[in-house]
């Protein structure tokens, strides 16, 4: 099978039409949108913005020739060319008032440039008014602003009050003319992962349309099944070549890995497009988008709000939380939810609460990995080769053998980190096991009650439940009276119980009995 260009770092349609690599048509969502005037997208950092930016700002130039057999080529009619204004704010690395400076003083030059307006102040949101009233006089049609991860300086440095204030002051002057000149705008579209406050970022701009949380444009960015099943097929059969699997398996291995993504409540299934795209090229499934990127901020975020990390799975959350500004937030489940870490799993729209949870195994590992030196140990490397071995005992169905290994490491955590509290153990205890997503299934869920932990290989499933300071059996015993096993009962694997008590003196584990059902 012939093997397909795949747009590896390259976010730019033009240079992805032209250059025959494989595109997953967004366009229809192109001419939906640019129906609108003032439109915000929030999604997680490498999940299409900046090419869905891109995308834009080749349709208001009019390069009607790049969108030849697309879905808008039977949609568009006119192909009117407009003066278009393209910031990326993502540029600056140092988070300094400075480096800012010289990003916008080199954006705002090369259009002043490009469309022959003359510079008459230094001031950077008198040159942004001047670009877009004069491209509009000059041109005869209104101007296009498009601004891709907005909040990328104010990420840097969420969690330092001052700095905050003076970048989200400095932005909010850059940013003001955009209501100003309403009268010359033909369409703005703002882009970023998170939403800070529409005063406090863009002064009077209420009229911008949040299109991020609306179902129809669930699929605006990353990959839809719908959208692998009908374009990118050929690619899945190339990866179950590779990996001796079927077809259908190879679907599955990638909807495990990189699937489970849903940004509204009726939301498509969505497959992170940065890690899909990668493990087709590579023709091997591994953790792309998490290594591209480690959560430093939100790991900060989640020791200062103190989150139990256990919830991560079973969270909750008001629909207005969603639209409460980071900077006042006063829970970190929204920003987890933004930066890609936890989605949307259901919703009860009589109390407007949505269930929360990690979308998929690559997730799962890669955020439990970065928390294992805040949670449980410094010695990350001594916690990674524990959860190896332990895995390679269930693979061979020995549970045992995997309990002692863990008794072993619970023994050996640092004094100071713990608190002897049957949360610290479950804690430990939900941080290795589900690290070990990587390699097995593991889920936390029930009608009648809530299980403390289920892992699923290959041939077997172990319903778990943990106690403190009481016995092995006790726990054991309430999975039966909890009727934990009834939901896996159809199922052709071996079923096995395993109770754990856990004594704060050890501080480690104190027993366990394992039986099969």
């Amino acid at each position: 099978m012939e093997t397909r260009r795949y747009p590896i770092g390259i976010q730019t349609f033009s240079e992805i039409i032209t250059g025959n690599y494989v595109y997953v048509d967004k366009t229809k969502y192109i001419y939906d949108i640019a129906k609108l005037k003032y439109v915000f997208l929030s999604r997680p950092r490498r999940f299409g913005k900046s090419l869905l930016t891109t995308t834009l700002e080749s349709y208001f130039l009019g390069q009607k020739e790049l969108f030849k057999g697309l879905a808008i080529d039977s949609l568009e009619t006119e192909w009117q060319v407009y003066p278009v204004l393209h910031f990326d704010m993502s540029w600056a690395k140092l988070g300094t008032i400075e480096d800012i400076s010289s990003m916008l003083n080199f954006q705002l030059a090369k259009y002043e440039e490009k469309y022959g307006i003359q510079k008459t102040s230094d001031n950077f949101g008198i040159r942004l008014t001047t670009l877009i009233t004069g491209c509009a006089t000059k041109f005869g049609k209104n101007t296009v602003v498009l601004i891709d991860e907005y909040d990328a300086q104010l990420l840097n440095v969420i969690d330092e009050p001052d700095k905050l204030k003076n970048i989200r002051n400095f932005m909010r002057s850059f940013f003001a003319p955009l209501k100003a000149c309403d009268a010359y705008l033909r369409f703005v579209f703002i882009t970023g992962i998170t939403k800070f406050s529409q005063v406090s970022i863009f002064s009077e701009l209420n009229n911008l349309k949040n299109i991020s949380m609306m179902s129809k444009y669930s699929a605006i960015c990353g990959i839809s099944q719908s959208e692998i099943e009908n374009q990118l097929m050929d690619d899945v059969k190339a990866l179950a070549e590779e990996e001796d699997v079927t077809a259908d398996e190879a679907l599955e291995m990638l909807k495990r890995q990189y699937d489970g993504y849903h940004f509204s409540s009726k939301s498509e299934d969505i497959y992170n497009p940065f890690s899909l795209i990668n493990a087709l090229s590579d023709l091997e499934v591994n953790s792309y988008w998490f290594s591209s990127g480690t959560p430093t901020f939100l790991v900060k975020l989640m020791k200062k709000f103190g989150i139990d990390i256990r919830i991560l799975d079973n969270a909750e959350a008001l629909s207005s939380e969603f639209d409460a500004p980071t900077e006042g937030m006063t829970s970190i489940l929204p920003i987890l939810y933004q930066s890609g870490y936890i989605t949307i799993k259901g919703y009860n729209r009589a109390t407007e609460l949505y269930q929360l949870g990690m979308p998929n195994k690559e997730v799962a590992f890669g955020l439990m990995n970065a928390l294992i030196p805040y949670y449980v140990s410094p010695d990350t490397q001594t916690t990674s080769s524990t959860m190896a071995k332990m895995y390679d005992d269930l693979r061979h169905d020995n549970m045992d053998s995997a309990l002692n290994r863990l008794k072993a490491f619970m023994a050996a955590v640092p004094y100071e980190l713990e608190n002897k509290t049957e949360k610290h153990f479950q804690t430990i205890i939900y941080v290795i096991f589900k690290m070990m997503t990587k390699y097995v299934d593991v889920e936390i869920s029930t009608a009648t009650g809530r299980i403390d932990m289920v892992l699923k290989t290959n041939t077997c499933i172990y319903v778990m439940e943990f106690k403190l300071d009481k016995s092995a059996d006790a726990a054991v015993a309430q999975i039966d009276t909890k009727d934990y096993l009834i939901p896996y009962t159809l199922d052709n694997r071996k079923v096995k119980k395993v109770g754990i008590n856990f004594s704060s003196k050890t501080r480690t584990l104190d027993g366990w009995v394992i039986e099969n059902c």
